[in-house]
C-alpha cells in the first residue's frame, strides 16, 4: 500500500468522475490523485470510491469553489463541507485558486481574475489564514490563466504572489501550462515569469491542455483558453523542464477536465512528465520528489 503522506516520484492524474470506477477497479501505476471535492461532496458512491482508493493513493485536493478572491467573504458552509472530505481522506496537499467565483451565496461556473494591489492582498491574506485554520493544513495558491488585466493593479502577478506568501504563510501551485498561456495572451515573458516566483513556496506543480481561439476583440491574433481539453502543447513542456530546473522536483500532475480522453491517454501524458524530469534533473533526484 503506497502512504497517502507523500507525493511518489511519479506524477499524478486528475481523478474525474468518468475515470474513477475504471481506477478503482484496475488500479493503474498513476503516482497520484488529485480531485475537485465538489464532484463528490453531493456523490455518496464516488465519495465511497474515492475513500477505498485513498488507502492505496496519495491524494490531493484541489478546490473550485472555495473562492479565496469573494469581496463578500468566504461560503463557511462549504469550507466545512471540504473539511469533512478531508477529514476522511487525509490528503497530501490542498489548494484552490487565485480567483473569485461566489457572490453573497451565487456561485458562478468561472474563476474571475482580481487586480494586484493592496486591497487585494489583505483580503486574500485573511481568507487565506481563515481557510488554512479550518482545513489545519497549508494552502496552496495556484497561478490564473489570465485573459484581461486591471488598470488598477499597482503589482505585477509574480509580485503579487510573492507579498501573498509572505503575508499568508501559503504555499503556490505554479500551473505551467497557465504561466505559457497567460504570457502569450497578456505579452509578457513566461520564463521571466518562473524567474520572478519565490522558489522555496513552490509546492506543486499543473500541466494541462488548452485551446488557441480567435481573439474577437483584435481579429488576426489569438487566444490560448484554458480549456483542460486536450494534451499538453509542446511549448508548456518547455517550460514545464524549466521550471523544474529552477524549482527542482516537485510534485507535478496532469489535468484533463473537458473531453476527457481514455484513461491511457492521462497516463500517457504523466509518463511523458516523468521522463522529462528524469532527463532534466536526473533520475536519483527525481526520485526524492518531496518525501
Amino acid at each position: 500500500m503506497t502512504s497517502n503522506r507523500r507525493i511518489v516520484d511519479r506524477t499524478g492524474i486528475g481523478l474525474r468522475l468518468p475515470h474513477i470506477a475504471e481506477v478503482a477497479a484496475t488500479r493503474p501505476s498513476a503516482g497520484w490523485l488529485e480531485i475537485h471535492p465538489e464532484n463528490f461532496l453531493a456523490n455518496p458512491h464516488a465519495a465511497e470510491l474515492l475513500i477505498e482508493l485513498s488507502q492505496f493513493y496519495p491524494i490531493s485536493v484541489h478546490t473550485v469553489g472555495v473562492s479565496i478572491g469573494s469581496a463578500s467573504g468566504l461560503d463557511r458552509s462549504h469550507v466545512r463541507r471540504v473539511r469533512t472530505l478531508i477529514d476522511l481522506i487525509d490528503p497530501v496537499l490542498v489548494s484552490g485558486h487565485l480567483a473569485w467565483s461566489t457572490h453573497i451565496g451565487e456561485y458562478l461556473n468561472d474563476l474571475l481574475p482580481l487586480p494586484y494591489d493592496e486591497e487585494t492582498l489583505r483580503l486574500l491574506a485573511s481568507h487565506i489564514a481563515e481557510v488554512q485554520e479550518a482545513f489545519g493544513r497549508p494552502y496552496l495558491v495556484e497561478n490564473p490563466s489570465s485573459y484581461v488585466g486591471f488598470g488598477a493593479s499597482t503589482m505585477s502577478e509574480v509580485e503579487f504572489l510573492a507579498e501573498l506568501v509572505r503575508r499568508s504563510g501559503c504555499q503556490l501551485l505554479c500551473d505551467v501550462s497557465n504561466v505559457h498561456l497567460s504570457a502569450h495572451n497578456m505579452g509578457y515573458n513566461a520564463y521571466e515569469y518562473i524567474d520572478g516566483l519565490p522558489a522555496d513556496a513552490i509546492g506543486e506543480l499543473h500541466l494541462g491542455g488548452f485551446t488557441p481561439e480567435e481573439d474577437e476583440a483584435n481579429p488576426g491574433q489569438e487566444l490560448l483558453i484554458d480549456t483542460h481539453a486536450t494534451v499538453v502543447a509542446e511549448a508548456a513542456w518547455n517550460l514545464y523542464a524549466y521550471a523544474i530546473r529552477r524549482f527542482g522536483p516537485k510534485p507535478t500532475l496532469i489535468e484533463w477536465d473537458n473531453d476527457i480522453p481514455p484513461l491511457a491517454t492521462l497516463m500517457g501524458e504523466a509518463a511523458r512528465a516523468d521522463v522529462i524530469a528524469a532527463k532534466t534533473i536526473g533520475p536519483e533526484v527525481h526520485r526524492a520528489v518531496a518525501r
